[in-house]
């Protein structure tokens, strides 16, 4: 099993493989507009733009899972995403990453590089990078800014 094999949905249900980002490196994180550490979502932007045509790819799994942080609609979050914060990297319908409706990816990432919290994620923007072989290479905790993901992402795209 690797993240290849898996898939999400876009917000409007179009369905998207792993595969399709095979050679490529992927930032994975769960994310809530109404979240303290929404300011992340520029943060991400920046990394989106600054790397995306080097062979970064950026997805956010939205969540409501942690005190009802993401109230919108699939069909609202996007363009909430785009207003509020300038998103432009891929947002996914809204999932859960725990309990037993858990998303396939997050079981997988949660199994790869458990964490402190083992089997759980503890909060909102928790992030996962897979390297461009497919891998789960680091988990990063929701309080990590993005601007710290840097060095490694320009690592791994070195490689």
């Amino acid at each position: 099993m690797n993240i290849y094999n898996l898939e999400y949905k876009k917000p409007n249900g179009e369905i998207i493989q792993f595969s399709d980002f095979e050679g490529k490196l992927i930032l994975i994180v769960n994310t809530a507009t109404k979240c303290g550490l929404s300011p992340q979502f520029k943060g991400l932007e920046e990394l989106h733009k600054k790397h995306k045509n080097n062979g970064l790819v950026i997805i956010g799994f939205p969540s409501n899972q942690f005190l009802n942080q993401e109230p919108e609609t699939n069909e609202t979050m996007e363009q909430s995403c785009k207003i509020n914060f300038g998103v432009s990297f891929q947002l996914t319908e809204k999932v859960d990453v725990n309990g037993k409706n858990t998303h396939p990816v997050f079981k997988y990432l949660k199994n790869e590089l458990g964490s402190i919290w083992g089997g759980k994620i503890k909060w909102n923007f928790t992030k996962f990078l897979i390297d461009k072989n497919g891998k789960p290479y680091k988990r990063y905790s929701p309080t990590t800014k993005p601007d710290i993901i840097d060095k490694d992402i320009i690592n791994l795209l070195s490689h």
